[in-house]
């Protein structure tokens, strides 16, 4: 086809975009809305799409954008302080599941290199399904988030031993050994021309792009920066993935490091899309079924004894038990890097092509199981756990308590505010670590999605006197409010609005006690701003009320247009104009500054 390229693109665009929403609706996750999308849309689903293999290796940039973008958020320092979880974590992970696959292969009869071989690639997990569900659901810096993510690092650098050793155990494995120390000498020099080149060029580099003013110029050249850095570790044998994360971390202290994480983001989202996309079309449903039971057992059997040793090494690390099922879940999976290496072994003569195609199927089988695995944890496990760790979860009819939904910064200042005027306080978030710190005060806290029907009855909504909504996410405020109109309609509603369109949401919904989060913080450091520069206290206090007044006076008469975008702009500049007046006869009124009133 003439136009195949535009093609392809308009078939994954459709395929991500239909799907994944479904998926998010369904409580299944983005990471299996795409994997859906791909095996719908590959050669054993609709074959719209056939070339798998190339969409795979193109799309793998978007692990290398992710990469990147982590490498960013890590200083050199905050690195080397992980270096024993790193090293540690990661030895102790790959080591113990390589060991009990390994052993598991012998056990079935398979060859001891075959066996090697595959445990080796199958201990590494999926970077980039790993990573977007702890983004997804803001888990980096948890206890089992943090383990995760040294780990994953750990398995990247492990990932290039594993390679290099895959011909030696080949038919031809034959050639001679002083090539190591050349292929060592050249590592070295190009990591020490990264680190030399990060500090004394790149940045000196950035700062002329920037000075042109060109935000396309400087996205291209943020582009151009990780394709050849990660072109350059790639021909010395390294994982362009780890080159930049390399890069990232030697940038990460640099100025210019935020607009390099704004201008790649959407790249990287887009990419990793597609590799996920890729990753379902590469289900080979042929070998599934020529042999099913046998594909069956190997996928039960990779994650059993993947999740028996994480959990069991979530144990040893000091993982709360409340997240060490979600651990033990979320690298159960083989990797992206187990396709490297299997095609290593392939070519080295190590696998036939009949062992390859069965254990990339596996592999995708198991990255395709995880998502299902993390939501069996969220709706069954986590849940059950706490019940049993807290018994006596059970609400009063006549508790007459307040149900907080979220939390986080906003809902925990609502909560100690009513706790400590001894107002009965029940709390829904999807934290197990806050969940567990907050029962230490007695606090009765429910875990999981407060937009669940069943979680908001159990948490006694029908017996509450308020429910106070300060979940972060805006969609799923919205969805609470919905909720809780359709099934408790008598219920009052205290909401927290993150913008002026989600207020003018909870409009629409009826809801009418609503506060602006950043609002009033905003309006009383203003008042401090204004006696700082000379305003008295009582002035700049009635200054502020009479912002405040002119302010939500403005928001009720823009509410009803606020959807009409041309009369949204003429309304806003009307407001201004009077904002403007009003301070004018204000001026005149309480005359220049002064220090009266409360000073």
């Amino acid at each position: 086809m003439e136009h195949s390229l535009l093609f392809n693109a308009m078939i994954y665009l459709l395929a991500a975009v239909l799907a994944v929403p479904i998926a998010k609706k369904l409580g299944l996750g983005a990471v299996l809305g795409y994997l859906i999308a791909g095996a719908a849309i590959g050669p054993w689903g609709l074959k719209l799409i056939t070339e798998v293999e190339d969409i795979l290796h193109f799309s793998e940039f978007g692990v290398v954008l992710l990469l990147f973008l982590i490498g960013l958020e890590l200083e050199p320092r905050r690195l080397w302080a992980m270096r024993r979880s790193i090293f540690g974590w990661g030895t102790a992970q790959v080591a113990g599941v390589s060991a009990a696959l390994w052993i598991a292969g012998l056990l079935l009869g398979v060859g001891w290199k075959v066996a090697l071989i595959a445990a080796l690639g199958l201990s590494l997990s999926s970077t980039a399904i790993a990573l977007a569900t702890l983004g997804e659901r803001n888990l980096v810096a948890a206890p089992a988030g943090a383990a995760a993510f040294a780990i994953l690092l750990f398995q990247d650098i492990a990932a290039i031993p594993m390679i290099a050793i895959v011909p030696l155990l080949g038919p031809a494995a034959d050639a001679p050994g002083g090539n190591g120390w050349i292929a060592a000498l050249k590592i070295a020099c190009v990591i020490g021309a990264l680190v030399f080149g990060g500090r004394h060029l790149l940045r000196p580099a950035l700062r002329v792009i920037a000075r042109t003013g060109m935000r396309e110029i400087f996205t291209a050249f943020a582009l151009l920066l990780v394709i050849a850095i990660s072109l350059l570790i790639q021909l010395v044998g390294l994982s362009m993935a780890l080159g930049a994360f390399l890069a990232g971390v030697l940038l990460a202290d640099s100025e210019y490091r935020h607009a390099l994480e704004t201008d790649l983001e959407p790249f990287k989202g887009l990419l990793l899309g597609l590799f996920f996309i890729a990753v379902g079309m590469s289900v080979d449903i042929g070998v599934l079924l020529a042999q099913p039971g046998l594909v069956l057992a190997l996928v039960v059997g990779l994650l059993a004894i993947k999740i028996a040793v994480l959990y069991g090494l979530s144990r040893a690390f000091g993982i709360p038990r409340g997240e060490g099922w979600f651990f033990a879940f979320l690298l159960s999976q083989a990797g992206e890097f187990a396709f490297v290496v299997f095609a290593a072994a392939t070519g080295s003569g190590v696998f036939t092509p009949e062992v390859s195609s069965l254990l990339v199927l596996v592999v995708a089988l198991s990255m395709v199981a995880t998502p299902l695995l993390l939501l069996i944890n969220d709706r069954v496990i986590a849940p059950r756990y706490l019940a049993q760790s807290h018994p006596d979860d059970q609400i009063d009819p006549n508790d007459g308590h307040v149900i907080i939904a979220g939390f986080g910064r906003f809902g925990q200042i609502v909560g100690r505010l009513l706790h400590a005027n001894k107002i009965n306080v029940t709390l829904l978030d999807h934290d197990p670590d806050q969940v567990e710190l907050v029962r230490k005060f007695g606090i009765k806290v429910f875990y999981g999605d407060a937009t669940r029907a069943d979680l908001l009855h159990a948490a006694g909504a029908a017996n509450a006197r308020a429910i106070v909504v300060a979940i972060d996410d805006i969609e799923a405020s919205l969805e609470l409010v919905d909720l809780v109109r359709r099934d408790y309609p008598a219920l009052p509603i205290l909401a927290r609005a993150r913008n002026v369109t989600h207020y003018y949401d909870l409009l629409d919904r009826g809801v009418t006690l609503i506060e602006r989060e950043t609002f009033e913080a905003a309006l009383m450091l203003g008042r401090h701003a204004l006696v700082t520069l000379g305003y008295g206290a009582y002035h700049a206090r009635k200054l502020a009320d009479q912002f405040r007044r002119h302010n939500l006076a403005s928001l009720a008469a823009v509410y009803p247009h606020y959807k009409d975008q041309e009369q949204l702009v003429s309304l806003t500049k009307q407001a201004r104009d009077e904002l403007d007046q009003m301070f004018a006869r204000d001026q005149e009124a309480l005359g220049a500054p002064r220090k009266e009133g409360w000073d």
